[in-house]
């Protein structure tokens, strides 16, 4: 059972959940002021420590350390370097678990790694090779800790279950603790997430995670909040059962997590040989939450979240109950994925009444742990997968589980049974990597089942689909050769997990540890993809922006944004990543807005745009009716792309959803809302406005919307930004209006780009 809140909680010496104060103060056998309990989540404890702004309510956080994977490291080293930095000041670990595989594109992937190495060299960084780790367990490993704060440029940036309150964002915001800036917000609201009972033994954290997930996804219970998790089921998993549950609360939408410790937490760290970074954190005798999540962990069954979302979740009885019907909804919603460009079935895989699946992967930062595999090869030790259509691979999370794994022949368990055993590699996450046949359906224990993120090109009328489950019911479905199968119903021996042995030789053989030995004289090695970001213009008073895409369904993903895969090989470099922007949701937007961006050069270059292009001579007719506007000037007003969106943004925390936009010049978003903090930020961080709307848009692709005097307009409360929507050669008014934005992030806006701002920065320094 997973029971949300009507309001907050008062939670009293750990174990007693009250809505009542009078009753909280009972139970404390003292007075209870809301304001102080507030203080007493753990949550707020950390953040306190990291703030350096005077008070508690808008935030300017510093964080101990950073990570980066392949995909982002070069994009933000670029950028920092361009705003002046000159060293690391504080360890920022650059991974290579993402783009990995040096295949595609020639040289390129491997191009970026040399840089990565360089870049460690010259500003002091930690610079993990390919293979040997993926992000997230080489910072739980190395160095997630007790009351610290990490920041990635990685959307499953979580080590909650270690007591780090974590945060995935896009790369402004780490150029911006690489420049010794700070991390601005509104302090976050803070969740309790009450854990208790005990975890059945077939159970994994993937299935506790769905739980939660299919529960407050949708009702935005957790968005842009802290997720505490407290409760006396917490100490019935241990600290690499917790991770795997933790990694997955990105999918929540929340901003962060943290994890009450005990004795497992510690043994954890000692045996990491971190044990000084070992505290034990619970919340206060009477801790304030403005929620709670209430999980009885006895009553959570094996669970499937089926495409296209990790919150579209059932239980697998209850899929294999109703097969028919709701593998039909989930056809339904291909179609709408598909757009008519390709065909998706899920239905004719039903035989026997039974659902045959082609493909199965245990991977990554979720699944690659060294007890969900262990499990798997409990269920498969003696079994066969079969030499039919269904295959699976097995991708530890790091070298040193790979090691152990390999030592205790567990991995021979595996490879006897007929899975295939892989390196650490971050691919069959983003769809660079186990890309399943054309049609086919893929059962994954790993963080993300969106919209062709598995690699399928429904352009190219290819498609296919994830659905996520844990390693157990997962192995249980390998042992019924790729019949859908719940862990539930295996006979296995579930207690049977040897103890862990970390070694970190190899880490210490082959990871590169420069912080604090910064060598500046040493040179950036480039290669040839490697391309510096475009100048971008500073923000006019007046606008013009054309609308180049309107995506009206209900969220969209960063992937359908900036796809993931094979596109990703070119993320250093701006304009040729940014070719691809759009390209699986809406193939004509880059078209579009390079029409719209060879407008504006021109102008720039002096040229009467107006005389030139008729489209244009008719829409500054329409400007000129409005009151006040009979004199503007066209030479003045800057013209730029624009995409609205319902609600943009879920999932990865790439910056290249939003920096191919503007390198293609993008001006602005409109939206109904955000779907997360950090697609806003990377709005904003490269100089587009992040306007939103409360009608629907009566507009559409090919039309203009003028916007004057904006820069006056981001002095103001931006509550009521007036706009004029140009159609059919008339003007009609609109109502813009923006969140709440920080002093800074409205003069980088106004700069044009993070990078702009802090050059004017640095000259005037």
């Amino acid at each position: 059972m997973v029971k949300l809140y009507d309001g907050g909680v008062y939670l009293v010496n750990g174990t007693e959940l009250t809505q009542d104060p009078e009753h909280a103060a009972q139970l404390a056998g003292k007075p209870v002021s809301r304001e102080e309990a507030v203080k007493g989540t753990i949550a707020y404890g950390i953040m306190k420590a990291h703030n350096t702004a005077e008070d508690m309510e808008d935030l300017k956080l510093r964080f101990d350390a950073m990570a980066s994977h392949d995909i982002t490291y070069v994009g933000i080293i670029q950028t920092a370097k361009a705003s002046g930095m000159e060293r690391f000041p504080i360890p920022y670990v650059l991974t290579n678990c993402h783009n990995s595989l040096c295949a595609v594109g020639g040289t390129i992937n491997q191009d970026d790694h040399m840089f990565g190495l360089s870049a460690a060299k010259k500003y002091g960084g930690i610079y993990v090779p390919p293979h040997i780790a993926v992000i997230h367990q080489y910072m739980r490993e190395m160095f997630a800790g007790c009351g610290k704060m990490i920041l990635g440029s990685d959307s499953h940036t979580r080590y909650g279950a270690l007591g780090t309150m974590a945060i995935g964002e896009g790369g402004g915001e780490l150029v911006k603790q690489l420049l010794r800036d700070t991390y601005d917000v509104k302090r976050p609201e803070v969740i309790c997430i009450y854990l208790d009972g005990k975890p059945q033994p077939y159970v994994g954290p993937q299935d506790i995670a769905l739980a939660i997930i299919g529960k407050v996804f949708k009702t935005e219970y957790v968005k842009n909040k802290v997720m505490e998790f407290v409760g006396p089921g917490v100490s019935y998993m241990t600290t690499d059962y917790r991770n795997g549950v933790d990694v997955m609360t990105t999918e929540t939408a929340c901003l962060s997590s943290i994890w009450r410790t005990d004795e497992d937490t510690e043994h954890f760290l000692e045996m990491h040989g971190r044990g000084d970074q070992y505290r034990k954190l619970d919340p206060a005798d009477v801790a304030y939450y403005d929620g709670c999540v209430y999980v009885d962990l006895s009553t959570v069954k094996p669970m499937i979240a089926l495409p296209f979302h990790p919150s579209n979740v059932y239980e697998i009885d209850e899929l294999n109950a109703d097969l028919g019907d709701i593998l039909r909804e989930t056809e339904k919603a291909a179609e709408k994925v598909s757009d008519g460009r390709a065909t998706y079935t899920l239905t004719d895989k039903i035989v026997d009444g039974r659902l045959q699946v082609q493909q199965a992967v245990i991977a990554g930062c979720a699944g690659g742990n060294y007890t969900n595999v262990v499990q798997a090869a409990n269920v498969l030790r003696g079994k066969d997968c079969g030499n039919g259509g269904f295959d699976l691979s097995v991708y530890p999370s790091s070298q040193p589980v790979y090691i152990d794994l390999e030592r205790k022949g567990i991995t021979a368990d595996l490879m006897e049974a007929g899975a295939i055993i892989r390196t650490a590699f971050c691919g069959p996450c983003f769809g660079a990597g186990d890309t399943p046949c054309n049609n086919g359906f893929s059962i994954r224990h790993t963080t993300r089942n969106f919209p062709n993120r598995e690699g399928s090109k429904p352009g190219n009328g290819q498609m296919s689909a994830v659905a996520l489950m844990d390693a157990r019911s997962i192995a249980a479905t390998a042992a019924n050769k790729g019949i859908l199968t719940s862990a539930e119903y295996i006979d296995c021996d579930w207690s049977n997990v040897p103890e862990y042995h970390f070694d970190g030789t190899v880490y210490e053989r082959r990871v590169y540890n420069g912080f604090g030995n910064a060598d500046e004289a040493s040179g950036l090695v480039y290669g040839p993809n490697i391309k510096d970001w475009p100048e971008m213009e500073a923000l006019t008073d007046d606008i013009l922006l054309k609308v180049c895409s309107k995506i009206m369904d209900p969220v969209t993903t960063t992937d359908e944004l900036i796809p993931s895969g094979e596109t990703s090989s070119y993320r250093s470099n701006p304009l040729g990543l940014a070719e691809f922007a759009l390209s699986r949701r809406d193939p004509e937007y880059v078209g579009r807005s390079k029409a719209v961006d060879k407008v504006e050069k021109a102008r720039l270059a002096g040229k009467d745009v107006v005389t030139e292009d008729a489209e244009l001579g008719k829409v500054y007719d329409a400007i000129r009716s409005i009151d006040g506007m009979s004199a503007i000037d066209p030479a003045r007003v800057e013209i730029g792309s624009m995409i609205y969106a319902v609600k943009p943004g879920d999932g990865s925390a790439r910056e290249q959803a939003a920096s191919c936009q503007r390198v293609l010049g993008g001006l602005a978003n409109i939206t109904k809302e955000y779907a997360t903090k950090r697609y806003r930020s990377n709005v904003m961080n490269w100089g587009m406005l992040p306007f939103r709307m409360k009608e629907e848009p009566d507009f559409e692709v090919g039309d203009y919307i003028f916007v004057p005097g904006i820069r006056k307009a981001l002095e103001g409360d931006m509550q009521d930004i007036a706009a004029y929507a140009i159609k059919d050669g008339r003007a009609e008014r609109i109502s813009l209006y923006i969140d709440h934005m920080t002093p800074e992030e409205k003069e980088i806006v106004k700069a044009g780009c993070l990078i702009n701002f802090n050059r004017a920065r640095m000259q005037k320094a």
